[in-house]
């Protein structure tokens, strides 16, 4: 199907707008990165209230600081999924090892290894769950305590500064 026959409608829905208008500018950029000054001279050209681009700037910031602690906080649980990966394959593999060497077969060590096996499947399952309440909630506990940990930090910082004078 050819795309010179077909005429453009009279009017579009604000998300046609948004994206014919990201492709234009995306094309006219040439891949380069737009000045915040060039944004501003965009959005005046169309007419955008500046106190709507201000809070809509504050907006897209405040999602990308989220977004970045959220990658942080994904970041932790693969970490401590991997730091229980091998406390399961060191407590196993010893207790492989010890049942093999008492009786020259593997029985009962078989046993540990799919029962410890069930917490780190779970775990798992739970770390590459990125969506739901239960990571909302898992991010939000993480997050209030991470603020706690560098509340307490600074407040540790100005009693040493403090001390020391």
């Amino acid at each position: 199907m050819s795309t010179s026959n077909v005429q453009p409608p009279e009017s579009y829905s604000q998300n046609d707008v948004q994206e014919i208008l990201h492709l234009a500018i995306t094309r006219t950029a040439d891949g380069s990165e737009l000045s915040r000054t060039q944004l501003w001279e965009i959005a005046t050209e169309l007419d955008i209230d500046p106190d709507s681009l201000r809070s809509a700037e504050r907006d897209w910031l405040n999602s990308k600081i989220v977004e970045r602690k959220r990658q942080e906080f994904d970041c932790y649980r693969r970490e401590q999924l991997k730091q229980k990966a091998v406390r399961y394959a060191i407590i196993n593999g010893f207790f492989l090892i010890i049942n093999f060497l008492s009786s020259g077969t593997l029985s009962w060590s078989l046993y540990a290894l799919l029962l410890l096996g069930l917490p780190l499947s779970l775990d798992t399952w739970k770390t590459f769950q990125t969506e739901g309440e239960a990571y909302e909630q898992a991010f939000q506990r993480w997050s209030l305590k991470k603020q706690m940990k560098e509340s307490l930090s600074g407040l540790w910082d100005k009693l040493k500064k403090t001390w020391q004078s």
